[in-house]
């Protein structure tokens, strides 16, 4: 359904989708000390995807890798490789993100300067229009690209309102010459948004996207929202986590209503050579047509109480626990290496 009270809207993530856009690792990338484990890792993430009905854009570097990596099991039919060089494989954050506008879809294509121009983003930050150029996408592609912003720094609830983190869209190397007045006046009208709430609250030890909003507080339909919750006294979490969660309780939709909270529990904490934590989180989860893909960590209580919760706030979905261990090695998870492209996005094959 499009929405009603507006000409433009940013598209909840439970809106039907044509398919979903995942990057190929590579050794070319972070991930060449453990190429095999991460490949095995997105083997089963696209394995997941087509069990839905969906279809997978994989950009990959060598198309070759990822035939190998799938098989034969798979349903090639609906499998679409395009051949192209990447920095990176978060494609949450510089894949398009979809808007509605006079009832009609459009993909928007905005800047990505990896997280603050932390590291290379010079192939990634051309993927949208490389995609276009091989006709991938059905849709018209917006070019926003005088504003840099990463998909996994916003959320919407699908109805005109943006959540997002104070600590992210107001960082140094994004958009250093507007004020957070000015950003958020821009954004509301690049996205066809009423209103937008500012989480000034909550970061992960780790995070060096600056606090993304998707790993920290998720929407889901009928006004609620997921979010990280910590009940440590002794994690250094639990006083930011505590002072979002106040937040978050006063938080309401356009039309003045509280969202409905749901607190994930928090992994035990997982660290990289022993002594650097990293932002393992079970909000990062990704949403399709008939499923919840969820990140899990190998802990069995905190996994299955996490999938439980997902699964209540997204009825009628089938939940489905992938191992992300691998993926928080290097500090993004399920959510940040995938997006999705809504009904009507993608060309025939």
């Amino acid at each position: 359904m499009f929405p009603s009270k507006r000409n433009l809207c940013f598209a909840a993530e439970w809106d039907q989708q044509d398919g979903i856009l995942i990057a190929w690792p590579n050794c070319g990338t972070d991930w060449t000390p453990m190429i095999d484990e991460v490949t095995a890792c997105y083997t089963e993430i696209a394995r997941a995807i087509l069990q839905d009905d969906e279809r997978l854009v994989i950009v990959a570097n060598d198309p070759e890798e990822v035939r190998q990596a799938l098989g034969t099991e798979v349903d090639w039919h609906r499998i679409s490789i395009a051949v192209m060089p990447i920095n990176d494989t978060w494609v949450r954050d510089y894949g398009p993100i979809t808007v509605y506008r006079d009832g009609q879809l459009l993909l928007a294509d905005f800047t990505f300067n990896a997280w603050g121009m932390k590291f290379a983003a010079d192939c990634d930050n051309q993927v949208n229009t490389r995609l276009n150029e091989l006709a991938i996408f059905k849709l018209p592609l917006l070019n926003y690209r005088d504003l840099v912003l990463e998909g996994g720094s916003i959320e919407t609830d699908g109805k005109g309102t943006v959540m997002t983190t104070t600590c992210c869209l107001t960082a140094p190397n994004r958009n250093d010459t507007l004020s957070r007045h000015q950003l958020e006046k821009m954004l509301l009208d690049r996205l066809g948004c009423e209103k937008m709430l500012w989480l000034d609250h909550g970061s992960l030890v780790g995070d060096d996207t600056d606090g993304h909003i998707d790993t920290l507080a998720r929407f889901a339909p009928d006004g609620v929202i997921l979010y990280t919750g910590c009940d440590d006294l002794e994690d250094e979490h639990f006083e930011p986590l505590m002072k979002m969660e106040q937040q978050l309780q006063q938080f309401t939709d356009i039309d003045g209503n509280h969202y409905r909270l749901i607190k994930l529990p928090l992994p035990d904490p997982i660290y990289e050579h022993t002594y650097f934590r990293l932002p393992a989180t079970y909000a990062n989860f990704l949403v399709t047509n008939h499923q919840v893909l969820v990140p899990v960590y190998g802990q069995p209580e905190n996994d299955l109480k996490a999938c439980q919760l997902i699964g209540e706030a997204f009825p009628g979905r089938k939940v489905v626990a992938i191992d992300c261990r691998p993926l928080i090695q290097e500090h993004g998870s399920l959510h940040c290496a995938t997006m999705q492209l809504p009904k009507g996005a993608l060309s025939d094959l």
